[in-house]
């Protein structure tokens, strides 16, 4: 075997290393603090039922970043600016505005999250706290350059992930009953509404249309050619980042089944579940819990942040320059409503999981939109996606879309 073949078949270290950072960039956003409501509803009042919905989440995941990442490596373009190339002017207006309202949903989840944390560990207020994390995410996006940003994103995710691993160790979980909820299915009516909630943290459409973005900051070569030898290292990017996701999400419900499902604790709000694991699992795992809410809060809020300066100026057709007034006027502007409804609303715990069931109801709006823009040969030549994979994409958003209706379903009726 030639040097060049061996090179070809192998991922080496260094080149590999170099394409490591867009996935990962990715992942902080739905290790927010949106899942830790979710997740933490989940496990302290369904135990480890709800881990399959990680697991699944995770996979669907692995796919549709995949299919945004390739779309933008194979049009030179955003998710946004094909949206707007690609549909009808009034149809690309109402998928513009959709997202536009999925972001706001996540901007009161990241910024409430990181005022949640800052009340914990300092006592702040929540405005002040909220004031305090947008202040970070502003100087984070404004003042530095992509990859130290990148960098200081996936510390963020290292502590966040350390953080779990000792709560793990700490509160010591049911390992044999665990397992299985892995990837046995199991959900009711009681249930669904959570479920649906976990599944809109997951599996995120800001971070669909920021994947499709920030997967340019990695040189792909200009020919079809050079970029297909290169997409191996985007599926290992992806596929790392993502599983490391699935591993924290799932450490989450793990923690909370453990501790409050286990000892009959119920949970309204993420102070009192981190109020609660101080006298149930020790000091140490609630100040862990605290630190690694901060973390989560500041650094999701500057992926959220990105993703919304990338939605408005690809759907209006401006350049994605965060050097430029609108990018930068982009940040503030979904950051407004999210302030106003954490100044002025009381039951923080139930607008974050409803800011992830908002999430999940407009996935279909930007899932349809994706997969026909990857299965289109002309757009995409040679990173078309394949009959498989546009299957396997299809059955995704049917799965979405018909938990969607019966969580409308369960909610009208009463289920919920």
């Amino acid at each position: 075997m030639t040097e060049s073949a061996a090179e070809k078949k192998l991922f080496p270290l260094r080149t590999l290393l170099s394409f490591l950072g867009p996935g990962f960039l990715v992942t902080v956003g739905f290790i927010d603090p949106g899942n830790w409501a979710t997740n933490i509803e989940g496990g302290s009042k369904f135990g480890y039922d709800l881990l399959w919905v990680i697991t699944l989440s995770t996979v669907m995941l692995i796919l549709i970043q995949h299919m945004a990442a390739k779309l933008g490596i194979a049009t030179g373009k955003s998710l946004a600016v094909n949206i707007r190339e690609g549909f009808p002017a009034p149809v690309a207006w109402f998928l513009g505005v959709t997202i536009l309202l999925a972001c706001v949903a996540t901007d009161v989840a990241e910024l409430l999250g990181g005022a949640i944390g800052f009340y914990l560990l300092f006592g702040l207020p929540l405005w002040l706290g909220a004031l305090v994390t947008v202040v970070l995410e502003v100087f984070l996006i404004v003042s530095q350059r992509y990859h130290r940003l990148e960098t200081v994103i996936m510390a963020f995710l290292g502590i966040i992930g350390l953080c779990y691993v000792f709560e793990i160790v700490i509160v010591g979980p049911d390992w044999a009953a665990l397992a299985p909820a892995l990837i046995v299915p199991r959900v009711d009516r009681s249930s669904i509404y959570v479920a649906m909630a976990i599944l809109g943290a997951v599996v995120m459409p800001h971070n669909i249309f920021l994947h499709s973005n920030v997967i340019h900051s990695r040189k792909w070569g200009v020919s079809e050619d050079e970029k297909m030898a290169l997409l191996r290292y985007e599926k290992v990017d992806t596929t790392l980042a993502m599983v490391l996701g699935w591993v924290v999400n799932s450490a989450m419900i793990i923690v909370a089944a453990a501790v409050f499902f286990r000892h009959r604790v119920p949970v309204n709000s993420i102070e009192q579940a981190s109020e609660t694991l101080k006298p149930l699992a020790g000091p140490l795992a609630g100040l862990l819990f605290a630190i690694a809410l901060v973390f989560a809060g500041v650094g999701s809020s500057v992926t959220s942040s990105m993703a919304e300066a990338n939605v408005i100026t690809g759907f209006l057709g401006k350049p994605e320059d965060p050097r430029t007034l609108l990018y930068r006027v982009s940040v503030f502007i979904t950051a407004v409503p999210s302030f106003l409804i954490i100044m002025f609303s009381m039951d923080t715990f139930k607008i974050l999981i409803f800011s992830q069931v908002i999430l999940s109801v407009q996935l279909p709006f930007t899932l349809i939109p994706l997969l026909m823009l990857c299965r289109d040969r002309k757009l995409m030549g040679g990173f078309r996606s394949t009959r498989a994979e546009f299957a396997a994409a299809l059955l995704v958003s049917a799965i979405v879309i018909v938990l969607n209706v019966y969580l409308l379903y369960a909610t009208l009726t009463g289920g919920n």
